[in-house]
């Protein structure tokens, strides 16, 4: 049954209602519609004493006037409360503001062609100007409990780590399926239904390999080679894990495809890995994906961990500020944020994530388990600097004793299994190479000879492990006069130290200059490396004149073989002062593994590429 609304209705439209003021714009021309534009004071209103009955009532909400200014309720509890309003100049308030029988504002506003666009704009696909302006960035998102810094930190780290998953996945799919692919072909058999779902399970059990093996923990990422060494652990393990359930359970696998499958998804999660880390020190040389550090210790022990920090950006610790102790001169181009007891609130002012303390007798046991409670709050890393210089982690073990903390280094491994293990990796290795690249070894050779006269390869003598000589192969890259015309050009050295390096040196040819620059002179030290005399990965092979005027302790570096390539030659070559090239090569010497052997290895081919140092 409906209900009859008309009496209501009827009632509505015989209301009595007041009449609307009238707009009577000044004399000005017409626009290209045909409609009178005001001039910019505006429109002249003809205002009179108000109609009877006349109040908000006869208007919508929107056209009130001005409305009171109280406090919101909910005022600074939305989203952009933190966005600062921008500030305009105060107007005085309109007239009729708190009358509430003033004239609508919409009456006193101008209007023209584009005062009624704003509806169209609002509806339009296209973003306005602000919009598209504006990058689309997340908004940043303080977690509770952290420090600014941590939690941006913990942002870009949550990413590294999810591409790593990523990458690890990608290597097992990969590798599944190019070995299912090359040992079964494309055809899917009753034979091969059974490797088929293996090569699928593949990514998931070498995913679980490497969370056993804890390879995806932020200590052991970023930098160093732990990382890559619990890849490859997790990879052995996976092998093993293979043939015990196989053997255990009497599974009739191919070994073919075990031998081959799960070797190739390691070196594919080795290779991504690496790539991804390539990745993030590219950014971290530009800027980007760092910690902020401070660093509290005396002025010298400040400026050398700074200055080191500064060279080697890849470590990802930028230092912004330091704390000294007191009566210090400040003189450490550094901002100062005050003594050691001021460590605390220097944390909020310069807004870092991680703490540096050196070795300073100020700063005792007491006064360090203090601050790390302090610290311990906002999550902000506290990290002790020991006076070891390039000891590697691997070499490191803390062992308590009653209570305290003792730092316990093993000695380098210079003899023993790991040496043989070495000495075959390195033979084979460069056996291989001798295979993949002899067609590239004819190519070298035939254009040193028809190019220049003189021997196609050049020997030199060089001192190698022990200080035991041996003569050194190269593909001659200069004129066969160039060691008696050595003397005269003595005056003219471009490196600091013992070794001769000059950027136009007019002995080398001008096939030697592109050997040089791509490093291919150095091919026919493959020879040396199977005849047991270099090593694929080690230090630079002195001349005896070279070995001669060492000293200190740069005669360490003959405690290993000389390598083909090695840190010094990664990290810049000929570009580099002498001490750091001793300092680099007595930093492998100390700490080599076959892990970083790999990384060398790896981080070679990028060097090669670019020629950085290379003359």
């Amino acid at each position: 049954m409906l209900d009859d609304h008309s009496g209501g209705h009827r009632a509505a439209t015989q209301e009595q209602t007041a009449a609307l003021p009238t707009l009577s714009p000044p004399d000005a021309p017409p626009d290209e519609f045909g409609r009178s534009v005001p001039s910019p004071g505006g429109p002249v209103l003809k205002a009179g004493p108000p109609a009877e009955n006349y109040g908000p009532a006869n208007h919508p909400p929107a056209n009130h006037g001005a409305r009171p200014r109280g406090p919101k309720p909910h005022a600074g509890r939305g989203m952009n409360s933190k966005i600062p309003l921008p500030s305009r100049p105060s107007s005085p308030a309109p007239a009729g503001a708190g009358d509430p029988n003033a004239v609508p504002l919409a009456a006193t506003m101008p209007f023209g062609p584009s005062h009624n666009d704003a509806a169209d704009r609002h509806r339009a696909v296209r973003p306005n100007r602000s919009a598209a302006v504006r990058p689309p960035v997340r908004p940043f998102v303080r977690l509770r409990g952290r420090h600014a810094a941590m939690s941006r930190r913990q942002r870009w780290e949550r990413r590294y780590v999810r591409n790593l998953l990523v990458a690890d996945l990608t290597a097992g799919v990969a590798a599944g399926a190019a070995t299912f692919a090359v040992r079964f072909g494309t055809q899917v058999t009753a034979y091969n239904r059974g490797y088929l779902l293996l090569s699928a399970l593949l990514p998931l059990v070498m995913l679980l390999a490497l969370v056993g093996s804890r390879a995806y923990e932020r200590r052991y990422l970023f930098v160093g080679t732990d990382e890559y060494e619990r890849v490859i652990r997790g990879g052995i393990g996976l092998i093993a894990g293979a043939a015990v359930l196989s053997y255990a359970l009497g599974l009739d696998l191919a070994r073919s495809y075990v031998l081959a499958a799960l070797p190739a998804t390691v070196a594919s999660a080795l290779v991504l890995r690496f790539a991804l880390r390539k990745r993030l020190h590219l950014s971290r040389a530009r800027g980007e994906c760092l910690r902020r550090v401070l660093v509290v210790g005396h002025e010298m022990s400040v400026v050398s961990i700074t200055r080191q920090l500064r060279r080697e950006r890849y470590h990802g610790l930028e230092v912004v500020g330091a704390c000294l102790p007191e009566h210090h001169d400040g003189a450490i181009d550094l901002p100062v944020y005050g003594t050691f007891d001021d460590v605390a609130t220097a944390v909020d002012a310069a807004d870092v994530d991680t703490v540096v303390v050196l070795g300073c007798p100020e700063l005792d046991g007491e006064q360090l388990r203090r601050l790390a409670w302090r610290l311990e709050r906002d999550e902000v890393d506290l990290v002790v600097a020991s006076a070891l210089v390039d000891v590697a982690g691997a070499r490191t073990t803390i062992r308590p004793f009653d209570g305290l903390p003792m730092l316990h280094v093993e000695h380098p491994r210079l003899h023993g299994g790991a040496r043989l293990v070495k000495d075959a990796v390195d033979r084979f290795g460069a056996l291989l190479l001798v295979l993949l690249f002899g067609p590239v070894l004819l190519g070298v050779a035939l254009c040193v000879r028809l190019t220049s006269r003189g021997p196609v390869l050049f020997r030199q003598v060089r001192v190698g492990r022990d200080g035991r000589e041996f003569r050194i192969f190269k593909f001659r890259s200069m004129y066969v006069d160039a060691e008696a015309r050595l003397a005269e050009l003595k005056h003219l050295n471009e490196h600091d130290g013992v070794l001769f390096k000059m950027r136009d040196d007019p002995r080398v040819t001008t096939v030697g200059r592109w050997l040089r620059r791509f490093s291919l002179d150095e091919l026919p030290q493959l020879l040396n490396v199977v005849a047991g005399q270099m090593s694929l990965v080690g230090p630079r092979p002195p001349l005896p004149s070279e070995v001669a005027a060492y000293a200190g302790d740069v005669g360490r570096r003959l405690a290993v073989k000389p390598g083909m390539t090695g840190l010094w030659q990664v990290s810049g070559r000929s570009d580099l002062p002498w001490e750091e090239a001793v300092r680099l090569d007595l930093r492998y010497v100390e700490n080599w593994s076959l892990s970083l052997d790999l990384v060398i290895l790896m981080r070679t081919m990028s060097a090669v590429v670019r020629s950085s140092g290379a003359y």
